[in-house]
């Protein structure tokens, strides 16, 4: 497979999965959207392939692109899939696991699937770690969070992504993990201003296990966050908008990893 062209004529495919619904877009190499996102529900239930039919589909609707970018929830490696937490259920966050999704998913080559798919090369990497590519300084230990369907995070150093961690396993309290604990049902139980402040008491209880020089909190949901909440978490705490996730597809190729 052909490179892409280089800068500054390349223009990137960004494809923002989520648990509740899958966006696109192409950008060219200032960032600039060509096109408004296009979004479709997430289908399910959702096999690999069916993941790559539906961005293939996507793709074919945008204008033609060089490259592509795609976010996905869960743990990646160099566009492999180790686990993914919302695609292997039956219908969705929330629903009854699927053994055969488990095994279909784990070991599964994204990168090289959707781009046979596309044509053109592409860059897999877990949805938080992209978000943070559109919106990081390249300064200090920065530190991305993303509020939707669950938690999502991703950690950069002086501007190198680092290996990924699934903060969203890690528990909170005995039976429950940040997923369950800031995630969109909770959210929608508890109400905004009772979630907001269990936000608010997440973030102050991880601030001393990592030391963050900024914060960036993003996802769908960050914009719930009450105002009262925002100004006591402090200045080194931005919020940001979810269009990073799209926005960062151009950026993530230009990511130094921890190693390279």
């Amino acid at each position: 497979m052909a490179a892409p062209p280089s800068e500054p004529h390349v223009r990137t495919l960004a494809v923002d999965c989520g648990g509740g619904g899958i966006k696109a877009s192409v950008l060219d190499a200032q960032g600039t959207m060509h096109v408004p996102p296009m979004r479709v529900p997430t289908p399910y239930p959702l096999p690999p392939d069916r993941l790559v039919a539906t961005i293939a589909d996507l793709a074919a609707q945008l204008p033609p692109a060089d490259r592509g970018t795609v976010g996905m929830p869960g743990m990646l490696r160099h566009g492999v899939v180790i686990a993914t937490p919302h695609y292997v259920t039956r219908s969705g966050p929330g629903t009854r696991v699927l053994p055969e999704l488990l095994a279909a998913w784990a070991g599964t080559d994204m990168a090289a699937l959707v781009g046979r798919a596309l044509g053109y090369p592409v860059l897999v990497l877990n949805d938080a770690e992209v978000h943070g590519a559109g919106v990081i300084s390249g300064g200090g230990l920065e530190l991305v969070l993303t509020l939707g369907t669950g938690l999502g995070s991703a950690v950069f150093d002086g501007g190198v992504l680092a290996p990924h961690l699934e903060l969203s396993h890690a528990p909170v309290r005995r039976g429950v993990t940040y997923d369950m604990y800031l995630g969109e049902a909770e959210r929608r139980r508890l109400g905004d201003a009772a979630w907001s402040r269990r936000v608010r008491r997440a973030l102050e209880g991880l601030r001393p296990v990592f030391r963050w020089d900024r914060l960036y909190v993003g996802g769908g949901n960050s914009r719930r966050i009450r105002p009262a909440v925002l100004e006591a978490l402090g200045d080194d705490v931005v919020i940001v908008p979810n269009s990073a996730g799209i926005v960062g597809g151009v950026r993530a190729w230009g990511l130094r990893r921890t190693g390279e």
